[in-house]
């Protein structure tokens, strides 16, 4: 593992679901659908569809998160919730935070009827440099990037171009099988 580079193990772009950013929220759910259903079954389904721009460029990433998000529109009003999540707040603060911006009163055919309108663009989430790793980069590297920013998944790039996704579901698989040959 110790040799073993961040592209040994990535998931090439090519080999990921991806959507145009203009497209609707309603088609990336068919193309992450699509790509589950293509993807070889001894790997782990994408859970996540990689956003691109007019000229092919990836500009954004669609996870399971932004999608949950973008149900309730109030979370908008409350900041960046990414860091709150770290700061360790009680569940009983958690609870007057649902009550006090009336969270998830809306009913949910109201919701999926707003949100099959919207456009991917306005969705996904756009990576900062927190969020990507050079695929000359090691697997070590990547451990630490993704226990200090609790991703999910990190974009690889070679230069300033993303060329594909590596995801924490891969590399704890890497993990494990390693471990498994360590029995003392």
């Amino acid at each position: 593992m110790d040799k073993m580079l961040v592209r040994d193990l990535m998931v090439p772009l090519e080999k990921y679901a991806t959507v145009h950013a203009d497209h609707l929220l309603v088609e990336a759910i068919y193309a992450l659908e699509k790509a589950q259903a293509e993807f070889e079954s001894h790997m782990y389904r994408h859970r996540a569809v990689l956003v691109y721009d007019d000229d092919g460029i990836v500009v954004g990433k669609l996870s399971q998160w932004d999608v949950i998000r973008c149900l309730e529109p109030k979370y908008d009003d409350m900041g960046d919730l990414r860091s709150a999540s770290l700061s360790g707040l009680s569940p009983a603060f958690i609870r007057s935070m649902m009550e006090k911006h009336n969270l998830w009163q809306e009913d949910m055919d109201a919701i999926c009827n707003r949100v099959a309108r919207k456009k991917v663009k306005d969705v996904m989430s756009r990576p900062n440099e927190r969020e990507k790793i050079a695929a000359d980069g090691t697997i070590g590297e990547a451990l630490h990037a993704f226990v200090i920013g609790r991703h999910q998944s990190l974009l690889v790039v070679e230069g300033k171009e993303i060329v594909g996704i590596l995801r924490l579901t891969d590399v704890f698989k890497l993990l494990c099988e390693k471990i498994k040959t360590c029995r003392s």
